[in-house]
């Protein structure tokens, strides 16, 4: 766990940086991967158990793609993140974990945006498994950089980074970070995006895993969208598993808004036999205040930021990718 103190100096240490010397987002972006790559050498130092052939494998409690959208200057969001495993894996990620089928994940998720291209969020992630027992996660806290009204330009990008600390049933490392790059192009109605996740378990159960999502849509004008999006768990960067032991999830999604209402819904679909074969997602969101500056995107928030995550250190049920037998978060199904 000490290499916990170091990654969060770290990370404190670049955000007060480029507040006070007020960088412009590039540069932001740039201290912001280099700390975040230091904290993924120190959790990789930490992991000293020699096991190299686990992936962490975190519950999935967030399907998503991101695309760098983010809320106006002084907005407050809120948004509802559901997904459930309607076949799923009938063994937990690791002893006594939370059993991925027929199990219900989700977390609310309150967002602000701060400046033109710097969004915090908060999450209060929970399950219910098949026996109706409830069970919370805790909590994390993320952070956006993204370049500015990136719904308006051809080529965009990003980076997410969250960091969480999760309770026992949920996974085997209690300080884990997800860093996801966000990388897109947009081209009339076309939208393609890539998220290339990395997911760090801090700890001697701990590892540092891959977990690539991407997502291909076409906008219906500005109030609906349909799309495949595609989750994946590839298991450790240092030792990538075979194919069969992988987690690759595809699903056709929709985005769509009804009223204030921004809904994202997907069925998914499990190609390997270590993924949940059928999955289940929906995430409802909302502004709540106007916040001070123009939008990013006149569409629905969801539809700016659509698709999931996967992966994040050695958690249970995850709604999204098998348990390499390891833990990281891979939202997906």
């Amino acid at each position: 766990m000490q290499t916990i103190f170091p990654t969060i100096i770290d990370v404190v240490f670049v955000l007060s940086t480029c507040l006070t010397m007020r960088f412009p987002y590039q540069q932001a972006l740039a201290l912001t991967l280099a700390a975040l790559t230091l904290s993924a050498v120190e959790a990789r130092a930490g992991n000293d158990n020699g096991d190299i052939g686990k992936t962490g494998h975190s519950v999935n409690d967030e399907i998503q793609v991101y695309n760098a959208e983010i809320a106006k200057v002084g907005q407050w969001t809120l948004q509802q993140h559901l997904n459930y495993a309607i076949n799923g894996r009938k063994d937990p990620d690791f002893e006594g974990g939370l059993i991925p089928n027929h199990a219900l994940n989700g977390t609310p998720e309150l967002a602000y945006g701060v400046t033109e291209w710097w969004e915090i969020g908060f999450y209060a992630p929970f399950a219910v498994d098949q026996a109706g027992e409830f069970s919370s996660n805790a909590g994390k806290i993320r952070t956006l950089f993204a370049t500015p009204n990136a719904a308006k330009r051809e080529f965009f990008y990003g980076v997410n980074t969250e960091l969480s600390y999760a309770t026992a049933r949920f996974s085997e490392t209690r300080w884990n970070m997800e860093v996801r790059p966000i990388i897109g192009w947009r081209k009339n109605n076309i939208e393609f995006i890539i998220n290339p996740i990395v997911d760090i378990g801090f700890g001697v159960n701990g590892d540092v895993t891959f977990a690539p999502a991407a997502r291909l849509a076409r906008n219906f004008g500005e109030n609906l969208a349909l799309g495949v999006e595609y989750y994946t768990g590839l298991g450790p960067i240092q030792n990538i598993l075979p194919f069969t032991d992988q987690q690759h999830n595809i699903y056709a999604v929709t985005d769509f808004k009804i009223g204030r209402w921004e809904v994202n819904a997907g069925i998914g679909y499990g190609l390997t036999q270590a993924s949940d074969r059928w999955m289940a997602k929906m995430i409802i969101g909302t502004d709540l205040n106007e916040g001070a500056s123009e939008k990013s995107s006149s569409g629905p928030k969801l539809m700016r930021r659509s698709a999931a995550a996967m992966g994040g250190p050695r958690n249970a049920v995850s709604m999204s990718r098998p348990y390499y037998r390891s833990g990281s978060r891979n939202k997906h199904g």
